[in-house]
Formats: structure tokens, C-alpha cells, sequence
């Protein structure tokens, strides 16, 4: 009964958040802990949102981390629908919008991230969407359908994870389907151009159209609806609907307005955290999307807008709040569906951090794993249709040791004779 008379609180009512309560629970923390979100929805998993609910193969409350009943029965206080507007310090307080103060000891920060928009004229039209919460994913479903039912277009503004996997959505659908991207190659930042091109071929195979090099300055409407998107080398495209899907910035604001130390851009930004995901102030945390960690393993300062990392952030945000010793050390995780493909990638592999790309498996049967070498190190692996690999990958990324690259790329030899 030691920390009956103590209140965590967190803010942010999705995974990490509620991973987090659940940990502190499980832990045996006794005190009150209380869950903030300012949505009105239980919290929820996102990948379902451009995977398995959008395409129709989920219902709708696969999405929730728990039934609605959990929470009552291990004693956690939800405020739901109420966003946080005052984060005092001082006081160890925050603020509701409805005026509500409430006391926290400990405090966890996990206010995710929410989606870029378009800076150019026409974004006020109904037909104009963002992905990032159930309700965008609730709306942009029945969208779909839509355009598939009647032939109808969607244009998508970039070719990042959440672009590929709405347009194969939307194409699943029947929709037609046109994504505009100023780079080169799809996820041009994520895996480079060596394998951004498979991803292109991917998709045009399942008629998807691609309008690389380009970004878009307007888009045109009559009487409130979407007729067309124009981009800056002077192409026009039709359009019914067009998804912002441009990345996220890290819902910060409430912690800088507070005090606590911000990341630089140049790093991603967010809320700056200890590989303990301790803040600035010894009485908060940050976990999830928003949090950018200093991590033990890689060296540098890293913020992870995927699952796995507010699957695994806030746990680790609650053993440290309990005062257990903690270093967030995971190796960055993600998967994605697309079409006929799946894979998951491991790792953390910037442009211009690796000198040698090598494929194991067959490229252009869409089965290999890929790599990404530095001075023979693995900075990261992508395993595409090929599974049951994710830990071995990890582990060569941990080892730090070089690898033989011809070995590496032989799948008769072994992978875990690699380690």
C-alpha cells in the first residue's frame, strides 16, 4: 500500500498510453492512475486505420487496445473527450478543457503526433482527408467505397507508408488512384531509391499511377467538392478526393509551452527524453510518437512514429516512472501490408547513412530480405514476404560486428550463423 496516496496521470489515450496503464497496473502500482485523451473513443491501435479496417477485413472493434471494461476493472480513471491545455510544472498539475485540475507525482507525456497539411489553396474542400485518428479511418472507408462504387479518383499527396497503403486500399476498392511525390521513388527516405523502385512496381502493376517529382500547389473545386489537383510543373490531375498524406509532427506544444526541453528538428523534434524516457523534469515522462529519445544503442537521438515503439514506449515510460532502472534500447520495428506483400523492417538506416544495399532472396519475385551496410555493419533489414527472420535481423543490427556481404546475400548460408 506504499503508493496508495500517489496519482500518476497520463495524457494521451492511445497505445502507448494505454500500454502504459496497463503496466503500471500489472506492476503493482496501487495508486489512483488516470488516463486523458482528448478523443471520445476508447483507446486503439492506429495500423489498423490504413490496414485492416480501411480495407474492410476488420471490424471496428478489433481496433481497441481493451474492451471498455478493462479499465474499470483495474481501477483506471479515464477523462475522455477533454484535451490537456495547462501543463503546470510547479504546481504538478494539469488542466482540462473543461477547467478540471488535477495533481499528478509522476506524469506521462504520450501525445502522439498528428498529421502535416497542405499549405495551398483548396484544402477547405469536403473532399479533402488526413489519416491519423478512428474517425479519419471511419470516414475515408466509406470514402473508398465510394469512389469504387461510382469510378471516382483519389489523389494522394506522398508516397510514404500511410500514402502506399491507403492507395492499395483505395485500389482494393476499385477507386481509381493517382499519387503525386516530389522524390523519385516511393518512401525515398525511408529505404532509398534502391528499393523505392519496387514499391513503384507494385503498385502500377495494380494500377496505381504515379506523378513523381512533383508537389501539389491547389487543389480545384465548385460548390464545396473536389474536381482536380494541379501540381508546381504544371500537370493537372482529375480528382473526387484527395488524402493529405505528407508525415506527422510530434504533438509537442503542450510541453513546450511548459518548459521542457525540445528536440531539434534537425532530429526529428518532439520532446527530448533520457534512454529512461525521463524529460527535463525528473517528474515526467514521455513515451510514444512524441517522445525523442536519446537511444543507448544507436548513438544518437531518435524519434519513431510506428506501433512498436508505443507498443513498447510505454511500458517501459511506466517500469520507469515506478523507479525501476530502464534503458530503451529496442531496436526501431515496423510492418506494413500491401496488396500480396508484407514485411516488416528493422532498424534505422537514413539517407546517407549506409554505403552498400545487399539482397538476400529474389527481388523480383518480391521474397528477399534487404540490408543496409555500413563499413560491413547491418544498420537495418527489411524482410519482404519472407518471415520468421525479424529477431535474427535484430541481432545482427545489435552485434555491431561486420558481416561478409556475399555471405550475407547467400540464403544457403545460415543467417544466424551470421551473428
Amino acid at each position: 500500500m506504499v503508493d496508495a496516496h500517489r496519482t500518476f496521470v497520463i495524457v494521451g489515450g492511445g497505445l502507448a498510453g494505454a500500454k502504459a496503464a496497463e503496466t503500471l497496473r500489472s506492476a503493482g502500482f496501487s495508486g489512483r492512475v488516470i488516463l486523458i485523451g482528448d478523443e471520445r473513443d476508447h483507446p486503439y491501435e492506429r495500423p489498423p486505420l490504413s490496414k485492416g479496417y480501411l480495407t474492410g477485413k476488420e471490424e471496428r472493434d478489433s481496433v481497441f487496445v481493451h474492451e471498455t471494461a478493462w479499465y474499470a476493472g483495474a481501477d483506471i480513471e479515464l477523462h475522455l473527450g477533454q484535451p490537456v491545455t495547462v501543463l503546470n510544472r510547479d504546481a504538478r498539475s494539469v488542466e482540462l478543457g473543461d477547467g478540471t485540475v488535477i495533481h499528478y507525482d509522476k506524469l506521462l507525456l504520450a501525445t502522439g503526433a498528428e498529421p502535416r497539411r497542405l499549405d495551398i489553396p483548396g484544402t477547405g474542400l469536403a473532399g479533402v482527408h488526413h489519416l491519423r485518428r478512428l474517425a479519419h479511418s471511419d470516414r475515408l472507408r466509406n470514402v473508398l467505397a465510394a469512389l469504387g462504387r461510382d469510378n471516382g479518383h483519389l489523389v494522394i499527396a506522398g508516397a510514404g507508408w500511410i500514402g502506399l497503403e491507403v492507395a492499395a486500399a483505395a485500389r482494393g476498392y476499385g477507386a481509381e488512384v493517382t499519387v503525386v511525390e516530389p522524390e523519385a521513388t516511393p518512401l525515398h527516405r525511408v529505404i532509398g531509391p534502391e528499393l523505392g523502385q519496387l514499391f513503384t512496381d507494385l503498385h502500377s502493376d495494380h494500377g496505381v499511377r504515379f506523378h513523381f517529382g512533383g508537389r501539389l500547389t491547389e487543389i480545384v473545386g465548385q460548390d464545396g467538392m473536389v474536381l482536380a489537383v494541379r501540381t508546381d510543373d504544371g500537370e493537372e490531375h482529375p480528382a473526387h478526393d484527395v488524402l493529405a498524406a505528407i508525415g506527422a509532427a510530434p504533438r509537442s506544444a503542450l510541453a513546450e509551452a511548459a518548459g521542457l526541453d525540445i528536440a531539434p528538428r534537425a532530429l526529428g523534434g518532439g520532446i527530448a527524453v533520457d534512454a529512461s524516457l525521463r524529460t527535463s523534469d525528473p517528474h515526467i515522462y514521455a513515451a510514444g510518437d512524441v517522445a525523442n529519445v536519446a537511444h543507448p544503442g544507436l548513438g544518437t537521438r531518435l524519434r519513431v512514429e510506428h506501433w512498436a515503439n508505443a507498443l513498447n514506449g510505454g511500458p517501459a515510460a511506466a517500469r520507469a516512472m515506478l523507479g525501476q532502472d530502464v534503458s530503451y534500447d529496442r531496436v526501431p520495428y515496423f510492418f506494413s501490408d500491401q496488396y500480396d506483400l508484407g514485411l516488416e523492417y528493422s532498424g534505422w538506416a537514413p539517407p546517407g547513412s549506409y554505403d552498400q544495399v545487399v539482397i538476400r532472396g529474389d527481388a523480383g519475385k518480391r521474397e528477399f530480405i534487404a540490408f543496409w551496410l555500413k563499413d560491413g555493419k547491418v544498420l537495418a533489414g527489411m524482410n519482404v514476404n519472407v518471415w520468421d527472420v525479424t529477431d535474427t535481423v535484430q541481432e545482427l543490427i545489435k552485434t555491431g560486428r561486420p558481416v561478409d556481404p556475399e555471405a550475407l546475400a547467400d540464403p544457403s548460408v545460415p543467417l544466424e550463423s551470421l551473428i
